[in-house]
């Protein structure tokens, strides 16, 4: 029997799952068994917690329907515990280092009491600020302001006492105040054991909503347990329990809109019944304003709260000024264009801040006139983007008088980076964020403890509020989804449906590779490499890093080369040589994929892409040190690549002059690095977010993602795959 059982729930924290699981397996106490209770093992969660019972036998899984929510999750991890003690941690939280060893110290210090109570950190979202509340000690120390997850818990005494997470938002609540009439033996350490991480969005049950009445079922269900069992409670422990509860009822009822309006009379007056129900003998309301709200409830009297809380509900209300288009015209017409209504078919689409019809964005608008015609369509372009426009496809340029209108007047707004903070997100519409890459670099948020990155990204505040404009994130690959809930926490719905722009990569063919090889000048059986390095934040302009007149005179005169510089860029540093093609202008990256048999980069997100191709992929690492210490990356691209890892020009020439580039072991690291990232990537992505997002179809009802091994890429012109 270990010591402790460790029960994570993780439902909605997969991006941060690892950090807790990682926090517990690396204790220096190790008799312990970890829990995580995971929606399904498929779900990215289970995948998680699955991955990590794999190599630790001190892993056990178990899974809880999200339906059941918080309280089901911990009590499926209550039965399947078999350890002394149990422990309630937060997906997203962490052990800190030694908490176990100091928690086995103090429980035997104090002879194995039923409830050790511990002090917590709490942890800014961003990682930033950091605060330890004062940790009480008394007859009261347990209640409902200790959460589960800063106590370990005696799991002999819970099963005597029959005690269970109650359903409901409110369950810790409920919780507490159950074990605190379950007159355990209650011991205090005052030593940090968990730090848990404030997440942005805030919790639940600070939320506005209709479950906010669920906190009058916690209370009578505490309350009433309370009366049942009079005589064996301590009178402090009765006073402190009820004094705690109603502090919570009343923060509820008074702040602004937390309860809906349609409720809050009801809400007030339940409240009411219950306080003069079951209020203890010779229980005294706090002083201040508190104890005037006590006494109000106890009296009913509805109208006079309302009024106290009115005093305070102006400043609550005070909207912010919402940023504005320039220009008084454009302002006013944006405005007047905010009060009419959506308009239900049209869908506005953007790529690249403007820069061309691209990317996802372009490949769900073709998507979309074929499965949703009656949706029209308009594409934000800036003006030297529109010459390059296909035909038929209807425009606006950004920062035009039609940009704003139709942005004010769209149910569907499709971008791949971000619309102008100046953007209303209307009640109604619908905001798809795309993405444009899977992310190796830091990215979002993420980016705040790098200052080079940092003071290029501007301010985090308003990156925020566009997150919080998205009902939608896609999502190419479960790495993604995970890191994109840590870069841009937000409450929108991840689509792991694989990128659009990446579906023409199983569904061209032979003749489609030939007339893309044409319109780049490749010549007729060259093999050609598709040189593809990212944006160096500390550079000023683009850097090739790799000279490539000499490369290609040590490659031979079979191979050309097809520079393509990151989208930051209009052009790369070719000299015009007839073997170093300059494709960095080229509208559609996914066209040059096509184009080439080989792909060598160094950490450009490109190469997650160019995998769906299963052909050949180098990475040349000349400075991957300065680039994790500059930039950040959420993996060591080096461990686990697509192929081989050059670190200097010679050896990068020693790869493809040796054949290493496209030998079994390559073939091998590319097979591994598919199964990782080209998941949900099978020509059909367009397909599935036009019919969940433009037509409104069911989850169930979306075409499911071909398993990999039965897809079939386009051909390379000149290699044959192994």
């Amino acid at each position: 029997m270990p010591r402790f059982s460790v029960i994570v729930p993780t439902h909605g924290v997969a991006g941060r799952l690892s950090q807790a699981l990682d926090s517990v397996l690396t204790q220096s106490f190790g008799d312990v068994e970890l829990i995580p209770v995971c929606d399904a093992p498929r779900s990215p969660a289970g995948e998680v917690a699955a991955s990590y019972a794999a190599r630790d036998g001190r892993v056990s899984p178990v899974h809880s329907p999200p339906s059941g929510g918080l309280s089901a999750a911990r009590n499926a991890g209550m039965a399947a515990a078999t350890g002394t003690y149990l422990l309630f941690l937060d997906g997203d939280d962490a052990l800190v280092p030694g908490a176990l060893a100091a928690l086995d110290a103090g429980l035997r210090d104090d002879g194995d009491a039923d409830v050790l109570c511990f002090a917590h950190e709490r942890v800014h979202w961003w990682e930033g600020e950091s605060s330890v509340p004062p940790l009480d000690k008394g007859p009261h120390v347990i209640g409902v302001h200790v959460p589960a997850w800063s106590a370990a818990y005696r799991r002999a005494f819970l099963q005597e006492q029959d005690l269970t997470f109650p359903d409901g938002h409110f369950t810790d609540a409920g919780w507490g105040g159950l074990v605190a009439l379950a007159g355990g033996r209650t011991a205090v350490l005052r030593s940090v054991c968990v730090r848990h991480h404030l997440r942005r969005q805030g919790s639940r049950v600070n939320a506005p909503g209709e479950h906010q009445l669920d906190l009058l079922d916690q209370v009578e269900l505490v309350l009433t347990r309370a009366s049942d069992r009079t005589a064996a409670v301590p009178a402090a422990v009765s006073q402190a329990l009820f004094g705690g509860l109603f502090a919570l009822v009343l923060k509820s009822a008074a702040h602004p809109a937390r309860v809906p309006a349609r409720r809050r009379r009801a809400f007030f007056r339940r409240a009411g019944r219950l306080y003069r129900r079951h209020r203890p003998d010779g229980f005294r309301p706090p002083e201040g304003s508190l104890g005037v709200q006590h006494r109000l409830l106890a009296a009913g009297a509805y109208g006079a709260f309302r009024a106290l809380r009115g005093a305070n509900q102006a400043a609550a209300r005070a909207m912010q000024r919402l940023p504005r288009p320039r220009g008084l015209r454009t302002r006013v017409r944006y405005a007047a264009q905010l009060r009419r209504p959506l308009d239900e078919n049209l869908a506005v689409y953007c790529a690249y801040w403007g820069r061309g019809y691209a990317c996802n964005p372009a490949a769900i608008h073709a998507k979309a006139h074929e499965l949703a015609p009656h949706i029209r369509s308009v594409f934000l372009v800036e003006p030297d983007a529109v010459g390059a426009l296909p035909p038929g496809v209807d425009h606006a340029v950004i920062g035009s008088h039609r940009s704003w209108e139709v942005l004010a007047r769209a149910k569907y707004l499709v971008n791949n980076a971000n619309f102008a903070d100046a953007v209303v997100k209307r009640p109604g519409s619908v905001h798809l964020q795309t993405q444009h890459g899977t992310p190796l670099k830091k990215m979002g948020v993420d980016q705040s403890t790098y200052p080079v990155v940092a003071a290029a990204t501007g301010s985090f505040t308003k990156l925020l509020n566009r997150v919080d404009r998205w009902d939608y994130n896609l999502s190419s690959n479960r790495h993604s989804t995970q890191m994109w809930e840590r870069a841009f926490p937000g409450t929108y719905e991840a689509l792991e449906y694989g990128y659009p722009r990446n579906d023409v990569y199983y569904t061209a063919n032979a003749e489609d590779v030939a007339r893309v090889r044409r319109s780049l000048g490749v010549p007729e059986g060259a093999t050609a490499l598709l040189y593809a390095p990212t944006h160096r934040d500390h550079s000023t302009g683009f850097e090739s890093r790799l000279d490539l007149e000499a490369f290609c005179e040590r490659l031979g005169d079979e191979f050309v080369v097809l520079l393509r510089a990151h989208y930051f860029y209009d052009a790369g540093t070719a000299r015009g040589s007839g073997r170093i093609i300059d494709v960095t202008g080229h509208r559609s990256s996914e066209d040059v994929c096509l184009a080439a048999d080989a792909l060598i980069t160094d950490y450009s997100s490109i190469m997650f892409d160019y995998a769906n191709l299963d052909r050949p992929i180098v990475v040349y690492a000349d400075d991957w040190e300065v680039y994790q210490e500059t930039r950040g990356v959420y993996f060591d691209l080096l461990q686990a690549p697509p192929g081989p890892v050059a670190r200097t020009p010679g050896e990068l020439a020693r790869v493809f002059g040796e054949g290493l580039w496209s030998d079994a072991a390559s073939t091998a690291l590319r097979a591994r690095f598919r199964e990782r990232f080209c998941q949900f990537d099978d020509g059909r992505a367009a397909e599935r977010v036009v019919r969940r997002v433009l037509l409104g179809e069911a989850p169930e009802a979306i075409p499911p993602v071909v398993p990999l091994a039965e897809r079939i890429p386009a051909p390379a012109a000149t290699l044959v795959r192994s």
